[in-house]
């Protein structure tokens, strides 16, 4: 393995058997929808050019803590083996993982809608709608990762 990211694959933070990229993505994922909430009471409280900003930083940050996850996923043998020392169904696991994949999914594109069409939905009045799918999603998303990683490394 290439020495400038085997630290990826070392031990991680958790105290679990999981590498340091999945400690260090589970717990971005975690902290996601307080960071989301946190840009929303910005909207709330009229501040909306910094709540847009911190939107599309978040989104930003999100989509590259996600290629990073991608990434070290295929390095690491993916799905499988990171499952080979669960004590959880690998049915189960795969089941509970693709979930996982659809919430997040659809949650990626409707935030990137509420970001990119921002303008043109708040003329429709509909920006508020999306936002809130959005902010059930990241839940949903936040949620069920960690779950996943329950799975896959503790269980």
């Amino acid at each position: 393995m290439n020495n400038q990211i085997a630290y990826m694959f070392e031990d991680g933070f958790l105290g679990t058997r999981a590498p340091f990229f999945m400690d260090l993505v589970t717990l971005i994922v975690a902290l996601l929808p307080f960071l989301l909430a946190a840009a929303i009471s910005f909207a709330r409280n009229k501040h909306y050019k910094i709540h847009s900003y911190l939107q599309i930083f978040i989104f930003a940050f999100s989509v590259i803590v996600l290629f990073y996850f991608e990434y070290g996923v295929r390095v690491g043998g993916g799905f499988d083996s990171f499952m080979k020392d669960s004590h959880v169904s690998h049915d189960y696991a795969f089941f509970v993982l693709i979930f996982h994949i659809f919430i997040s999914l659809v949650t990626l594109l409707f935030w990137g809608v509420a970001i990119f069409m921002a303008k043109k939905l708040l003329q429709l009045g509909k920006h508020r709608k999306i936002g809130f799918l959005t902010f059930v999603g990241v839940v949903l998303t936040s949620l069920t990762g960690i779950w996943v990683y329950f799975l896959m490394f503790v269980y």
